[in-house]
């Protein structure tokens, strides 16, 4: 009798030939090691970055008196307020603000960088990356060498100025200040994404019987809407967070939040940390919701396939 041997047989007991299974096996172990690699980077990178925020959030709720010991607690068992009320109604020290006045004068200050700060460097942006005129190259190269001054190195002349205007402990002077320093840099990335938004789409809005300035307002202006966004909410995080200007030029009962947390931290001789850290959070939580109003609208690759078909 004659026995047929199957060919995957055949296959399996050929020297030197190895079956299709573990090959393949090997290759996809292969390229799922640097993944595991790098994703395991990336969770170690994140939880870093995530923990000092999330140690600021546990000690604003847990009792002054169990902060400083040996044996600190990841978890708030003894949960409790107190924090948040004694840094929203004490006084940071004698003839200074409290945390909603600074508050404030905060959101006064940033919300209007933003909004000057945005047409400012859209109209400026546009004008970079649509016209070409004399001097457009130097105009371009200034935008970054001012960028690359450190603000701490003007700080003589930006006080002298702003005493020389009469503009010292007023939201003014800090206004004009803090739009200064986030101009530059909000008019180059803005110019990005204005070079980023293909003309084509407005003259093809032309040939369809738009006017420029209809094609540029209906077409080009909605595309750049992530742009307008993202450099918003740099200059409201810039504006917000800065505390070397606003501690030179407020005093008193102008104080903004980053000067007020400080003068808050020294009030007393003994420290208190847990309404020092409540009144970190309740610093940093207008910044998130400020994120999370806005980052519907910052979306990716909306040009992407605009002028595809």
């Amino acid at each position: 009798m004659t026995t047929q041997i199957s060919p995957a047989v055949q296959l399996a007991e050929t020297p030197g030939r190895m079956t299709p299974g573990p090959q393949k096996a090997r290759r996809t172990h292969r390229r799922r090691a640097p993944k595991v690699v790098v994703n395991t980077v990336a969770i170690l990178v994140f939880l870093c970055s995530v923990f000092p925020v999330y140690w600021m959030v546990n000690m604003s709720f847990t009792p002054s008196n169990q902060i400083i010991s040996r044996t600190p607690s990841f978890f708030p068992f003894e949960f409790t307020m107190k924090n948040y009320v004694t840094a929203w109604t004490r006084e940071a020290a004698p003839g200074q603000t409290d945390f909603p006045h600074a508050l404030a004068s905060s959101l006064t200050v940033a919300l209007a960088v933003v909004v000057v700060c945005a047409l400012f460097a859209f109209l400026a942006s546009i004008a970079i990356a649509r016209f070409a005129f004399r001097g457009r190259y130097v105009f371009i190269v200034s935008v970054l060498v001012v960028q690359m001054v450190p603000g701490e190195a003007m700080m003589f002349t930006i006080y002298n100025m702003v005493d020389d205007w009469r503009l010292m402990n007023t939201l003014v002077g800090l206004f004009i200040v803090h739009l200064a320093s986030v101009v530059p840099f909000t008019i180059w990335t803005l110019r990005g994404f204005v070079a980023g938004v293909p003309a084509d789409l407005e003259e093809a809005a032309q040939i369809d019987g738009c006017t420029k300035a209809q094609a540029f307002w209906k077409v080009t202006f909605p595309l750049l809407a992530p742009g307008l966004v993202s450099t918003g909410i740099f200059a409201f995080i810039q504006s917000w967070n800065e505390f070397t200007m606003a501690l030179l030029l407020m005093k008193g009962y102008n104080l903004t939040l980053p000067p007020w947390l400080n003068s808050f931290q020294s009030a007393t001789e003994a420290t208190n940390w847990g309404a020092v850290m409540a009144g970190s959070t309740l610093i940093a939580l207008p910044v998130v919701i400020f994120f999370l109003f806005v980052q519907g609208r910052m979306t990716g690759g909306l040009v992407s396939g605009a002028v595809k078909g």
